[in-house]
């Protein structure tokens, strides 16, 4: 067998491992498109230098694509690029030499980002860049060597090295400029793209004795992102019933919405992100969490015998990145099960690691926000050093207007990234008051006139981060029916008005996709609890539907639940209407919104190349 069919075997098996590899993660139709998405920019990208010998932004969008997106993603963005472009240059024998090497350019970018993802700077970047360059071009003259130097001998290629010499030094430098120029924005792009996949920020519901159903993640229209644990959301169902005290109609979710909810559950016990979709552990996670606020422990969620915490425990190997570990605790904690021995795993031990040491998780503000819930439902006190730093690292990198960014300091404030913060430092014996207070009158001076909240300033409201919105000032201690704007409405009556007769909550009045999801949270934030959860009681009986009905006025004391053979019937104070809130509208929006900005920030950089080469 000859050298160069060695060779491409080798490198065939190579590919498959990698492809495999990507395959076997199960990435959500998200990450598939945004994948789709960076390839074909890298492909254009190559195309549009190719008049400059080695010159192309290509290996910077492929390593940076590693950095954020991982291993497997950054892979495969980069043997697809290879491919596609050469459908322009040419295909041959050197086209899996490529496919190769800009897939290992993927992986150097995710080992990059493991460690160094958020502290590397634009220099350090684009000295990375370089180094990927010069990399690729070290592969590329042995791939020439191989298959047509017919000798093979140490001299043939240092002599080949050296005549290539010049082009992988201008391959290098053009990487250089091109990682200066855009390489910080679009990690910071795919940093938020990544994590929105990973986080789903909920709010759980106020205690409702019985409640029950599913919800789940969205995915965005057109498909946008979710990392591996995709993204995945909220739900919860609050049957409010008053026991000790008497919830007001306007924080009371319809008995439509619960039901629509619970007809939601998949015979695994899982949820997807729409009725009759396939579950996953993110949209799982967030629903168990969504019934454990609205009164109902995830235990006893079993519309088909099998809970929540089954299908957790049977797909316990997605749970793997920081946004999964933080959820899961959250899970685990509501549920009165130790997120330090589940499926064989120490969770805890798990998050710490991705702990850095100015305190944040992942050096993201949503991450730590989260992580800090997820500690403190774990057992870890206020006073815990890891707790602490958490907060002290939300608190120095909030804006100037009292809001966060995504990312961190500097960046634009959002409603969904400023809440989450507020939940987290209250659940911190309300650390951080001066940041917190003026984080809560950024929120109020972002409500629209129509009741609702916007994603980001001045954007039209949605139903998630409306949510958002009602589960901080729940936490406050506000009453969310007296947050107005000026003469507009209240952020429950926009609720209200995104809700249908068979009890499911649009997105916007534009929107309705993912209605579970949406439902879901809308309901968990009319429930008006904050995070971290803790456990509802067990219920005597766990039956597979539970039906909601309304008892007279004069049965307002105790809620009482009477087992049948196929439901249970809750008899609360007296029939209210319902109020949906959906939490964290970075999924919808955010995701809609975050890929409208790849899209404009890809045209804008292909029309700067056709430009400069016209």
């Amino acid at each position: 067998m000859s050298w160069s069919v060695a060779s491409l075997l080798i490198l065939a098996c190579a590919l498959a491992v990698g492809f495999v590899w990507y395959e076997r993660s199960r990435p959500s139709p998200k990450i598939v498109a945004l994948v789709a998405t960076l390839a074909a920019l890298a492909a254009l990208g190559r195309i549009a230098f190719a008049p400059i010998p080695n010159v192309k932004p290509t290996t910077d969008i492929v390593l940076i694509a590693g950095m954020a997106l991982g291993g497997a993603p950054g892979f495969v963005v980069g043997a697809v690029a290879a491919l596609a472009s050469n459908v322009f240059f040419g295909q041959g024998t050197w086209t899996p030499w490529q496919m190769f090497a800009w897939g290992a350019v993927g992986l150097f970018g995710a080992a990059l980002g493991h460690r160094l993802r958020d502290r590397i700077g634009r220099v350090g970047l684009a000295a990375a860049c370089a180094v990927a360059g010069l990399g690729f071009g070290v592969v590329m003259n042995l791939s020439i060597w191989v298959t047509f130097t017919g000798g093979q001998t140490l001299g043939e290629l240092l002599a080949l090295s050296g005549a290539a010499l010049p082009f992988d030094i201008a391959h290098a430098v053009g990487n250089i400029v091109f990682a200066l120029a855009f390489g910080p924005a679009l990690l910071r792009s795919l940093l938020r793209f990544r994590s929105r996949m990973d986080v789903r920020w909920i709010s759980p519901p106020s205690p409702a004795p019985d409640a029950l159903p599913p919800a789940v993640e969205r995915p965005v229209a057109g498909g946008l992102i979710s990392g591996q644990s995709v993204a995945a959301v909220v739900v919860a169902l609050v049957m409010c019933a008053g026991a000790l005290t008497v919830v007001p109609s306007s924080a009371r979710a319809s008995s439509t919405s619960i039901s629509y909810l619970q007809r939601a559950q998949n015979s695994d016990g899982g949820f997807g992100p729409a009725p009759g979709r396939n579950s996953t552990s993110a949209d799982t996670g967030w629903v168990a969490l969504g019934l454990a606020g609205a009164g109902t422990n995830p235990l006893d969620v079993s519309r088909f015998q099998a809970t929540p915490l089954d299908f957790l425990r049977r797909d316990a190997a997605a749970i793997v990145e920081v946004g999964d570990l933080e959820r899961t605790i959250l899970v685990l904690a509501a549920a009165g099960m130790s997120p330090r021995a589940f499926a064989g795993r120490n969770l805890v031990a798990e998050l710490a690691r991705h702990r850095r040491r100015d305190g944040s998780f992942d050096g993201l503000v949503n991450l730590t926000a989260f992580g800090v819930m997820a500690l403190r439902a774990s057992g870890l006190a206020p006073s815990s050093r890891s707790v602490r730093d958490g907060v002290a690292f939300l608190v120095r990198e909030q804006n100037s207007d009292g809001g966060w960014a995504f990312s961190g300091r500097g960046g634009a404030s959002g409603i969904d990234d400023t809440s989450a913060p507020i939940q987290a430092m209250l659940a911190s014996s309300g650390s951080g008051s001066v940041a917190v207070s003026r984080a809560a009158a950024f929120l109020a001076r972002n409500q629209n006139d129509d009741g609702g909240f916007p994603l980001t300033p001045g954007a039209a409201s949605n139903a998630q981060s409306t949510a958002w919105a009602i589960q901080a000032f729940s936490a406050l201690g506000r009453d969310p029916a007296l947050i107005r704007h000026g003469a507009g409405q209240s952020p429950l009556k926009y609720l209200r008005s995104l809700t249908a007769s068979n009890g499911a909550v649009s997105y916007s009045k534009t929107s309705s996709q993912t209605p579970v999801w949406v439902t879901a949270q809308v309901v968990a934030a009319l429930a008006q609890r904050p995070l971290p959860i803790p456990m509802p009681a067990r219920s005597e009986v766990r039956t597979p539907r539970p039906t909601v009905t309304a008892a007279p006025p004069s049965k307002l004391a105790k809620p009482s639940v009477r087992a049948t053979t196929t439901r249970v019937v809750v008899k609360p104070a007296a029939k209210t209407p319902a109020e949906p809130s959906p939490v964290k509208a970075s999924a919808a929006e955010a995701e809609s919104s975050q890929m409208i900005e790849l899209a404009r920030w890809a045209g804008a950089f292909v029309g700067m190349l056709l430009a400069l080469l016209g």
